[in-house]
């Protein structure tokens, strides 16, 4: 009997949603070719601090596969820090301001064609109009063309002083970007990339992709970079995955009840929609503001700073809630490291904000001097934020809730507990690797 009621409340809850249009299953297509040695080249190069000013930095130290492609903290510590994920400690007297203002966002599927938004705020994108079809920030206009919006993304984080070049002084490619000298023989970016081709390993590696007689370029960096990340951070099969390929068991009745609400009446799918669970727009959800922020205010405007439109202040971009369960915290600034709070802010965005638990913010500690709170203790930028959210409040009960989160859990691909290929014994650099266990 028991098992005739369970079958029924599965069939029910699918017709329900079917009518909401389920997105449609993700295919080989939805994923660009990869080569097997600019893969293997892009996971050295991801793992390895060769790519920072000052060779103690490398792209995997905020966005480590042990930590969901992130660093499990809301505002991460780049350059001057030693350690990975909480475990992570200023060590070069940086200034408060130091702290990244922004989540460094998971890396899962950015691969896939669909991608053309990067970046919280859509500073590197698809648009014809722009150099070789990439618009990028002012002043970091792209030299070559380049694979796509992800290999264009990937250039950028080595020009950030507080993120992977280090500070003026300390470096001759620090001194280049603080004096806007990024392109050219001498630029920033020339110097990242004579800094490779001298190791002779990733030389002969390069070899084999673009020709033994061609001098290397800051954009092929960026390309086998893009290669790695598709491949190893690609999660598409999930339980939800085989639900829409036809496997009507792959779903437990919590999550089936989830997906039937978040397709439905918890209306989720207004903004996490498609095949990745994400509209690629940008939104303004009332989330708290905290951390040195985007300006001389400690606030963040979000999108508004790159369009210039004044409809888009506090918007950000939609992020895929593919292995959300894997990605905390939550949201342009990792306001949320508890996923069920940031669901609940989602369905009240305004009781959320006014609300909000300052604890929830996973912070390195950086003494009285950061001013985190600021933005938080500043009435007029709480208004501000209030008035720009843009979601609707939704009621739903406690139980709702826990469905919604049990059909977020059916997004996650076991794969991405333990990636494809995973962490390298060591590098061509030779430099020391970040720790591999998990700190969180």
């Amino acid at each position: 009997m028991r098992r005739f009621i369970v079958t029924a409340l599965l069939m029910s809850c699918a017709s329900v949603v079917s009518a909401q249009q389920l997105p449609n299953p993700i295919v080989p297509s939805d994923f660009p070719k990869l080569d097997t040695e600019t893969v293997a080249l892009g996971r050295q190069l991801f793992f390895d601090p060769i790519l920072s000013g000052n060779d103690n930095i490398a792209c995997a130290t905020c966005h480590h596969p042990a930590l969901g492609t992130g660093d499990a903290m809301s505002l991460s510590i780049g350059e001057g820090g030693l350690g990975l994920g909480r475990l992570r400690e200023v060590v070069n007297g940086n200034a408060p301001k130091a702290r990244i203002p922004r989540n460094a966002p998971a890396l899962f599927n950015l691969g896939a064609r669909e991608f053309s938004v990067m970046f919280h705020d859509g500073r590197v994108q698809m648009d014809r109009d722009s150099m070789y079809g990439i618009a990028m920030p002012e002043g970091r206009t792209l030299e070559r063309p380049m694979n796509s919006a992800l290999a264009a993304q990937n250039i950028l984080p080595i020009l950030s002083h507080d993120e992977m070049a280090g500070h003026p002084g300390e470096n001759p490619i620090a001194d280049a970007i603080d004096a806007e000298q990024i392109h050219g023989p001498n630029g920033a970016w020339a110097q990242l990339t004579a800094k490779v081709e001298a190791i002779e390993e990733y030389r002969m590696a390069f070899d084999w992709i673009i020709g033994e007689d061609v001098p290397l370029h800051i954009s092929d960096i960026g390309n086998a970079l893009s290669q790695f990340i598709t491949y190893e951070f690609r999660a598409t099969d999930s339980p939800f995955d085989m639900y829409l390929k036809g496997n009507t068991t792959a779903l437990n009745a919590d999550q089936m009840a989830g997906m039937t609400l978040f397709y439905g009446d918890a209306n989720c799918s207004s903004c996490h929609s498609g095949k990745f669970q994400t509209d690629h727009g940008f939104h303004a959800i009332g989330l708290p503001q905290f951390g040195p922020g985007k300006d001389d205010a400690y606030s963040d405007a979000g999108r508004g700073m790159i369009s210039g439109d004044t409809a888009d202040k506090y918007r950000f971009r939609t992020p895929s809630l593919r292995n959300v369960t894997l990605s905390a915290p939550y949201g342009h600034n990792g306001a949320y490291t508890d996923l069920e709070a940031m669901v609940r802010h989602h369905l009240d965005p305004f009781e959320g904000l006014g609300n909000y638990d300052r604890r929830q913010a996973a912070l390195h500690e950086l003494g009285e001097g950061a001013k985190d709170w600021e933005p938080m203790d500043n009435l007029a930028e709480v208004l501000r934020i209030t008035m720009a959210a843009e979601i609707e409040p939704v009621a739903l009960s406690d139980e709702e809730v826990d469905q919604i989160l049990a059909f977020l859990g059916a997004l996650e691909d076991p794969i991405s507990r333990h990636g494809r290929l995973g962490v390298p014994d060591r590098v061509p650099s030779e430099l020391p690797l970040d720790p591999v266990s998990d700190p969180s």
